[in-house]
């Protein structure tokens, strides 16, 4: 038997933690239960003396949205009102700007408004979506069921969010490191070379002194050019963040071979996982599709949708619509013309997004399974001949001595 790590919450709404053994951890939250405990958490006791602190930019806030939403489902589901759910939540939250948030969620809650009046007054956080389907669930009496779905819906995103991003941090990474390695033989190697030959009137090899002149180029104009490169990208966000930017940017997107493909699946997935988690909480389609549209990056796509909500306006049905937008993949529209037919549409807005979801993976995959060695060959190219024009100069000295 082992020994397990929990944390509970008794009858009178206090939060309980300790260890406790047993063969697993679904017999200890049993056991648990059976001592009139509902358990929030079993498993491994994290101690904070080991954790790892992650920087702000990759924790962010939707690590924040999921553990909130997963604690919110946890406590409403074992019946825990719900003024003292938020209270535990502060409680187990570790991020100082995080729990001053829930405890004025709580504090307005208490005020007299409603819940999600209360996650409305923090918008970075809480977004149309979320509040929408809070709203939904009070007005039902379901809030546990639709905390449920908000948590399956942040956990889903999450796990597609993290992909991309771990994907995509060793390509970036491995031509970091190699720019970084072909600056530092042109600014501190090579010039030593370049004194060698400066005293003697030894032949130069031509590559040599492509070699010598590109070292004298980045160590002239090194700062020039780093000067320029700020700038150009600080113009080019500037840019994007227009209207007229981000339109042309995410259209430029879409059109790029393998990673446009990428891209619009992911997009596909996120607004099939936010209609799934909106329509199957009765908010109407035409709202439903409006907040789906705001979550998505992709601006061209989020317009055509637009275009959608007018033809379900029309009484068209959702399929039609979305086929003649043109931005969305063909087999969506088929998907949707099927729940449409079967009265399903919430269901199948869900296999739309698992579906969607794996196919951005393999479309990431594909895409970083090309780049990778692309960066590699490009980089191993750059040093070689790096590598090849010294070996050169190291020949050429040499048969000058002899």
């Amino acid at each position: 038997m082992s020994s397990f790590y929990f944390k509970a919450v008794a009858a009178d709404g206090k939060l309980r933690t300790g260890n406790l053994s047993g063969e697993s951890d679904k017999a200890v939250a049993r056991e648990l239960r059976k001592q009139g405990l509902n358990p929030v958490y079993v498993g491994i006791e994290q101690k904070k003396s080991f954790e790892l602190k992650l920087p702000d930019f990759y924790r962010g806030r939707h690590r924040d949205i999921l553990f909130f939403t997963q604690e919110i489902s946890t406590l409403l589901n074992a019946g825990v009102p719900l003024d003292r759910a938020l209270t535990i939540t502060s409680e187990l939250t570790e991020r100082p700007n995080f729990r001053t948030i829930v405890l004025d969620v709580l504090r307005v809650l208490k005020g007299g408004k409603s819940l999600a009046d209360s996650l409305a007054a923090h918008p970075k956080y809480f977004g149309d979506l979320y509040v929408n389907m809070v709203r939904a669930g009070e007005a039902s009496g379901a809030l546990a069921a639709v905390f449920d779905r908000l948590a399956e819906f942040e956990r889903s995103r999450d796990e597609l969010r993290g992909y991309i991003i771990s994907s995509m941090t060793y390509p970036g990474l491995l031509m970091l490191v190699g720019l970084g390695s072909i600056l530092v033989l042109l600014n501190f190697v090579v010039p030593r070379f370049a004194s060698v030959f400066a005293e003697s009137r030894m032949k130069i090899p031509l590559p040599t002194q492509m070699m010598l002149d590109a070292s004298k180029i980045v160590q002239a104009y090194w700062l020039p050019a780093a000067v320029t490169v700020i700038c150009l990208v600080f113009a080019f966000r500037t840019y994007i963040k227009t209207a007229s930017g981000r339109l042309w940017w995410d259209s430029l997107l879409l059109t790029v071979p393998m990673l446009g493909d990428a891209v619009r699946k992911a997009e596909t997935a996120r607004f099939a996982r936010a209609m799934s988690t909106l329509v199957a909480n009765s908010v109407p389609l035409v709202q439903s599709i409006g907040i789906s549209a705001a979550i998505l990056n992709n601006r061209k796509m989020a317009g055509s949708l637009e275009m959608v909500s007018q033809g379900v306006k029309r009484g068209e049905g959702i399929a039609a619509p979305l086929r003649r937008a043109g931005t969305f993949p063909a087999l969506a529209g088929h998907l949707l013309s099927v729940g449409e037919e079967t009265g399903r549409l919430d269901h199948m807005f869900a296999r739309m997004a698992d579906i969607y979801e794996a196919d951005t993976k393999t479309a990431i995959k594909r895409f970083t399974s090309l780049f990778e060695p692309l960066v590699i060959l490009v980089m191993g190219l750059m040093v070689g001949g790096l590598i090849l024009s010294m070996l050169l100069a190291i020949t050429s000295i040499n048969e000058m001595a002899v």
